[in-house]
């Protein structure tokens, strides 16, 4: 294999490798959003029941909110990061604000209950 062929497989290598951080931290962009909307759905339910834990699902649902933000900038983070290990970290904060958006959540839900 010639220097160039190699240079060239080598860098569609990372392409793909990238590309597949973007998806991931998209993906979990994605799943914060709608952890967080339902979050929001919980925290409603909870205030119209009138239950005594509606502030608790609404700062539940609030801290899922931010979360998703968090997410959404970790994601575009990926997509603009300048190397391999930029794109994993920022992948990792994605996943890891989707983790707090999904359980706030699930906070937000038990709340309501």
């Amino acid at each position: 294999m010639s220097i160039n062929k190699l240079l060239i497989a080598m860098a569609l290598g990372l392409a793909l490798t990238a590309c597949s951080k973007q998806e991931q931290a998209a993906d979990a962009a994605a799943a914060a959003d709608t952890a967080a909307t339902e979050a929001q759905g919980a925290a409603d339910a909870a205030a119209a029941a009138g239950a005594a834990t509606a502030d608790a699902a609404q700062a539940a649902a609030d801290t899922a909110a931010t979360a998703a933000d968090a997410a959404g900038e970790a994601a575009a983070a990926t997509a603009g990061a300048a190397t391999d290990a930029a794109a994993g970290a920022a992948a990792d904060v994605a996943e890891a604000a989707k983790d707090v958006a999904t359980e706030a959540k699930d906070a937000a839900e038990e709340a309501k209950k």
